[in-house]
């Protein structure tokens, strides 16, 4: 009994022995996918709020004290220029302008009485003279009251769209009103302004062809408009100024787009977002989805030359759409970037490359980027 209780201890140590003297197994080198990376073309929008007005937004004030008599428009409705819009209340003014006439009239008979008079040497130049000045006074009295008169009927100096009434008949106006009676919009054509800072700007007029300032503005693309409600305006717009320096207090540029309005769609005081496209050509196009945003800095992970993953910081550009970066520093092409366990894989570790299409992620229906 002793000899087999002491074969079985042997038998337990040697085993435990060999145990102890196994080398620990290496993890298993895992499969990632990976896209090698290749020059593509994209278009970038800068995109950039605006807001919009008409041609001419006319505020329309009254000349002269009165009230409101009459409005003959509506809001929003189209008007022609030199159309009535409002007429004040000129009974006084009438009254006056009666009285006024009355005045000319009797000053004319004086001079009218006079003139024989001095002809024949009975009275004095001194006396036709006043006379004539009286007739004068007179008259530039009666015309000012006519003129008052006149400026009661309100009228649009030019085609286009009424603003709101804030007034109603009954109001009070005068030329010192701080309300205006409304505003009167040519929205034929909009303009969209927004402000761009130096950089944009820069970048801009840097990708855009032509030689002078000038002729770039006029060579540029033509650009979107994104409506309020995140719909793309029909037609496109084209930028036509720049302001000829930057605002000091902000550092900005202010800038103009113009649009061809001809259904009234647009009217002024709206909002909207300009897109100013920009073809780029053999670039480089990684998913967003494939970076890591560390601290400050963009980050992708490659498979370098021994499989091991490697972190490279790189400086991207946002393509519309939110799937896509254009990369500008930090990659090469034929560099073999991870689209799979994109922050789960630690730096250094060996992985198993699996090599995916670059087509076939950076355009998954198949069809060029334009």
């Amino acid at each position: 009994m002793k000899k087999i209780s002491l074969t079985i201890i042997s038998l337990v140590l040697l085993v435990a022995c060999g145990k102890k003297n196994e080398a620990p197994k290496a993890p298993p080198i895992m499969p990632y996918k990976v896209v090698e990376v290749a020059a593509s073309s994209t278009t970038l929008l800068a995109e950039y709020p605006a807001t919009l007005e008409g041609i001419t937004d006319i505020d329309i004030r009254a000349k002269v004290d009165g009230y409101i008599e009459k409005i003959y428009v509506q809001e929003g409705q189209e008007v022609r220029k030199g159309q009535l819009l409002f007429k004040l209340e000129t009974q006084t003014a009438n009254q006056e302008a009666s009285a006024a006439k009355a005045k000319v009239t009797a000053a004319q008979v004086e001079v009218n009485r006079l003139k024989p008079l001095v002809e024949r040497n009975i009275i004095s130049d001194v006396q036709l003279a006043t006379a004539k000045a009286n007739l004068a006074s007179a008259n530039s009295t009666y015309q000012g009251i006519v003129a008052k008169i006149n400026y009661a009927s309100i009228k649009s100096p030019v085609n286009g769209i009424v603003g709101t009434l804030p007034l109603r008949i009954g109001s009070y106006v005068s030329s010192q009103t701080a309300e205006p009676l409304t505003r009167i919009s040519d929205v034929s054509t909009i303009y969209a302004y927004f402000s761009v800072n130096e950089k944009q700007q820069l970048d801009i007029m840097m990708n855009a062809a032509g030689t002078t300032f000038q002729d770039k503005i006029s060579k540029m693309q033509k650009v979107n408009l994104i409506l309020s409600n995140g719909m793309e305006y029909e037609q496109k717009g084209k930028i036509e100024t720049f302001s000829g320096q930057a605002n000091t207090q902000t550092g900005s540029f202010n800038v103009r787009a113009s649009f061809p309005n001809a259904n009234k769609l647009l009217r002024s005081g709206g909002s909207g977002t300009i897109q100013i496209p920009t073809d780029l050509k053999d670039v480089i196009l990684i998913p967003q989805n494939a970076t890591l945003e560390l601290q400050d800095k963009r980050v992708v992970l490659i498979a370098d030359k021994d499989n091991k993953v490697k972190a490279i910081p790189v400086v991207v550009r946002a393509v519309p759409g939110g799937q896509f970066f254009v990369v500008d520093k930090g990659l090469n092409i034929k560099d073999k970037i991870l689209i799979e366990g994109v922050g789960i894989v630690a730096e250094g570790t060996e992985i198993k490359p699996e090599l995916v299409n670059y087509a076939t992620i950076i355009n998954p229906e198949k069809k060029a980027i334009n």
